[in-house]
């Protein structure tokens, strides 16, 4: 078993990009085009790495931390995904699949960068190529800016937050004793004139 997983490891290393079609047979690959472009069509974001270099543990880390946030991070057999993508909405960004690649693909664009720029700064053997967002072909820069908007959550949370903070200092005046009411209105009337 132990001699299996070195050999794996060996076929994802290495620069060998047909080992992929030499272990499918001719339905499987159908099946393999089909799948994939199903993901391509249903993604909002789908973005391309290389990460030859990197361990089969490495990898495991980084589709687990994918996982987590629903994120599909997938190796690719590059000939049959150029094939897949031919007649989907990515289809443009067929020309980043060459090498060894991986694609993350899921609705949130934010998420995937943020895991991605993280994971490859601290394993430089990741490199992000681009993708796409939407209809949007994006570059390695466009990811990394990307990577520092914040998420969904985060963007609620701050919303959220906002929109607390009139009402708690409005609380904070009406419940304030009458002489600071007063300072207050001085305070707002000399600003106005």
């Amino acid at each position: 078993m132990h001699l299996l997983l070195l050999q794996w490891e060996h076929l994802i290393n290495s620069n060998w990009i047909g080992v992929f079609d030499f272990m499918m047979n001719k339905e499987q690959k159908k099946n393999y085009i089909s799948e994939m472009k199903k993901f391509f069509e249903a993604s909002n974001s789908v973005l391309v790495t290389h990460y030859q270099g990197l361990s089969v543990k490495q990898l495991d880390v980084l589709r687990t931390e994918m996982r987590k946030h629903g994120i599909m991070f997938k190796i690719t057999n590059n000939r049959i995904t150029k094939l897949a993508l031919k007649d989907t909405k990515c289809k443009d960004i067929a020309g980043m699949f060459s090498g060894p690649t991986a694609v993350a693909l899921s609705q949130d664009a934010i998420s995937s960068a943020k895991i991605l720029t993280k994971f490859s700064k601290e394993n430089q053997n990741l490199k992000i190529l681009g993708g796409l967002m939407g209809e949007d072909i994006l570059k390695l820069e466009d990811v990394l800016k990307i990577a520092t908007l914040p998420t969904l959550n985060e963007a609620r949370a701050k919303i959220a937050s906002i929109l607390q903070s009139p009402a708690q200092k409005l609380l904070s005046i009406l419940l304030a004793p009458g002489s600071k009411i007063a300072i207050l209105a001085l305070e707002k009337s000399k600003q106005s004139t």
